[in-house]
């Protein structure tokens, strides 16, 4: 909440401050919220038959460890920093690139997913990864690995709105075309978003590598 500072303050963290109780703490929440959801997400995905919530409940569980990866790396020097974020950008294009194949695989079997339990399950999903994206707001312009779990919550919430819009396009069509689209949408923005990562780890890689050889 805006204006709400506490013993941490409220200015973004500088890219060498890592490690710090605050860092630590907004990633347990996000690990624990993103667990139960996964479980959530996998009940009411195959209760509903909607491809979208299964491929939102998949990128949960994603989600749940890349914060714990991020926790067990938060205290080690850049290069193990560096190294998780280019796991976690390379498990962030796998997932998308499997989103694709499952959105495409559903495609060929039919049949019409509960739009009434999508609508719910989604407005549940979104509060969620609207909160944890604001509580890891501060702290997106840090290290590869910092801007890894940043770009991790916001995409998670911008396919919330997804998985809404696809629910209610599901229950006017009354097809599962709707629900398919969003489910290529969230596998689009998890290629994107891991390519970012690894990107920005490759250079900071790089940058330690050139450092050895010029020491």
């Amino acid at each position: 909440m805006a204006g709400c500072c506490h013993d941490d303050g409220c200015t973004p963290p500088r890219p060498g401050a890592l490690n710090t109780p605050a860092w630590r703490r907004v990633l347990w929440i996000a690990l624990a919220l993103n667990g139960g959801m996964f479980v959530a997400e996998v009940v009411a995905g195959l209760t509903a038959g909607s491809t979208a919530l299964q491929a939102d409940a998949i990128d949960f569980l994603a989600d749940a460890a890349n914060y714990a990866i991020s926790l067990g790396v938060a205290g080690l020097g850049l290069g193990w920093r560096a190294r998780a974020a280019f796991v976690k950008g390379g498990s962030l294009v796998l997932l998308g690139v499997f989103v694709l194949g499952s959105a495409l695989w559903h495609a060929a079997l039919g049949g019409v997913p509960a739009a009434g339990m999508m609508g719910v399950v989604g407005i549940l999903a979104l509060c969620v990864n609207a909160g944890v994206a604001l509580m890891l707001f501060r702290f997106r312009e840090g290290d590869a690995n910092m801007r890894s779990v940043w770009i991790c919550s916001r995409n998670d919430a911008i396919g919330n709105c997804a998985v809404l819009a696809a629910a209610a396009g599901v229950f006017g069509s009354g097809t599962r075309w709707p629900d398919l689209a969003v489910a290529a949408v969230m596998a689009g923005l998890g290629i994107s978003g891991g390519w970012q990562v690894l990107r920005r780890a490759y250079g900071e890689l790089r940058g330690l590598a050139t450092q050895s050889l010029a020491g």
